[in-house]
């Protein structure tokens, strides 16, 4: 009965002196969900009078999880927040969390009672794992765009950045405990603007020769009619035939009539 008036008061004191205080500095510890944590207390070697408490506050709730005390290790009601994820080491007092949760974000406080009191305190963020850079496309075809499978987890980024002058582009999407890197060469996914200016002036040159084609055959047609119609001239002008006029003279006899001299025409024969 005294033993556990005494670890009652104990416990009042440590919510009110470590919790409502916060004195002890506070260390910020960053893991991603699945992994194991172990929050180290920097004890070599648990002395047999030694007391290590550790407490969980989350949602303002605080909470006892496990504690060691002449060499023994009492759960408390842990297991309706951790299941059997919690484990002790019974020889430091280090406190691990398996497969952890990100449900188990929260301020996890330590509190070891010896020659020398000691607090520590570790705000723990849980991080969903994340997912690999996806560079996809546009519908507009223009310059790549770079999307991800975000977490709902806040503060994680997204960066695209180039790599030298080559076209590569290198993804990266991280958050305080990891990255996920995506490589790529940008010409095997849509055109830079490069690109789509030297193939516009690839057609332009295309169209200008072909214009060109189209005018030079106009006028060589053209050349080929107007000397057609040419020589169709000159070979009608060979063509033609002339007459030539002949004069044959023939005998007249002359007679007069009524005084009058009377004109007698020559017939004339035209050959």
């Amino acid at each position: 009965m005294i033993q556990k008036s005494f670890f009652f008061c104990l416990w009042i004191w440590f919510c009110r002196g470590v919790f409502a205080a916060g004195t002890d500095e506070v260390k910020s510890v960053s893991v991603t969900e699945g992994d194991s944590l172990t929050l180290n207390t920097d004890v070599t070697e648990i002395q047999s009078k030694d007391l290590i408490l550790w407490a969980y506050r989350h949602d303002s709730s605080e909470t006892r999880i496990v504690q060691i005390h002449e060499q023994k290790i009492d759960m408390f009601d842990s297991n309706v927040t951790f299941g059997d994820r919690l484990q002790m080491d019974s020889q430091t007092g280090s406190l691990t969390i398996r497969n952890i949760r990100t449900t188990d974000s929260g301020l996890y406080k330590l509190s070891i009672f010896s020659k020398t009191n000691t607090h520590k305190s570790f705000s723990v963020t849980v991080y969903a794992p994340l997912q690999t850079p996806v560079i996809t496309r546009d519908s507009s075809d223009s310059s790549s765009s770079s999307s991800s499978e975000r977490s709902s987890v806040s503060r994680c980024s997204l960066v695209c950045s180039a790599v030298n002058d080559n076209n590569t582009y290198r993804c990266v999407i991280n958050n305080p405990v990891r990255n996920q890197t995506t490589h790529l060469d940008i010409t095997q996914l849509c055109h830079t603007s490069a690109e789509r200016v030297q193939s516009s002036q690839r057609v332009g040159i295309l169209i200008s020769l072909f214009l060109a084609l189209v005018v030079v055959a106009a006028v060589m047609c053209l050349r080929r009619k107007s000397k057609s119609a040419t020589q169709a001239v000159r070979s009608c002008a060979e063509e033609v035939l002339y007459a030539e006029t002949t004069f044959r003279a023939r005998s007249v006899h002359s007679t007069k009539a009524n005084g009058e001299d009377h004109v007698i025409y020559s017939g004339v024969n035209v050959t």
